[in-house]
């Protein structure tokens, strides 16, 4: 049966430097598939339109199409990528993934958008591992631009203080792995092992 796809464009979020990787995490491969393309055919299945968030100076991946920060938002992370992205997009309601999630499949997209609430802001899982919002496996709804907007000229640049602040509907994750990301080669390692997806 074929999904069905929202009014919802989906967001891969892959600009970050991987620094403490030493590499480009959204090609690490895990069950023999980037960590990007993993991501890009999860959005497919559920979005109208998929982008990719990158630095101007990265390259694109699998020819998807990018979203570069924009000059008011550039070098201010995932939320600057997130808010180009609605600045260039307005009409649009996001489904926003980070690139270095590996144990996110379809069930964890289908119950993000199940029990999506478009009234509110943005619709979150509670982290398994401290109780807040997990931003960046989120719906960003499109009307929010401008209250999160006032909050980046606010000085607030972090994308879960904003949900914090915003009205935010919070699910609770039926896998507390589902979230779980990749920064270090060990870690990667022990995911390789043992497998993801």
């Amino acid at each position: 049966m074929k999904a069905t796809k929202p009014k919802i464009f989906g967001l891969i979020l892959a600009g970050g430097y991987s620094r403490r990787m030493g590499r480009d995490k959204a090609l690490l491969e895990i069950n023999g598939k980037p960590q990007v393309e993993h991501v890009f055919d999860l959005l497919q299945k559920y979005c109208l339109k998929v982008f990719l968030s990158k630095r101007a100076d990265q390259k694109s991946y699998k020819n998807i199409a990018s979203i570069n920060d924009t000059d008011e938002f550039s070098g201010h992370g995932p939320l600057g990528g997130i808010l180009s992205a609605m600045k260039e997009h307005p009409d649009a309601n996001w489904l926003i993934i980070a690139c270095d999630l590996p144990f996110i499949t379809e069930k964890t997209i289908q119950t993000l958008l199940e029990l999506r609430d478009p009234q509110k802001q943005a619709t979150a899982f509670i982290s398994s591992q401290d109780g807040l919002p997990e931003p960046l496996c989120a719906v960003w709804e499109g009307h929010a631009y401008g209250p999160i907007l006032k909050l980046f000229n606010e000085g607030i640049h972090c994308p879960r203080k904003v949900l914090i602040k915003s009205d935010t509907h919070l699910l609770k994750q039926n896998d507390p792995h589902w979230l779980d990301n990749i920064n270090t080669p060990q870690e990667y390692e022990q995911i390789t092992k043992k497998g993801a997806h």
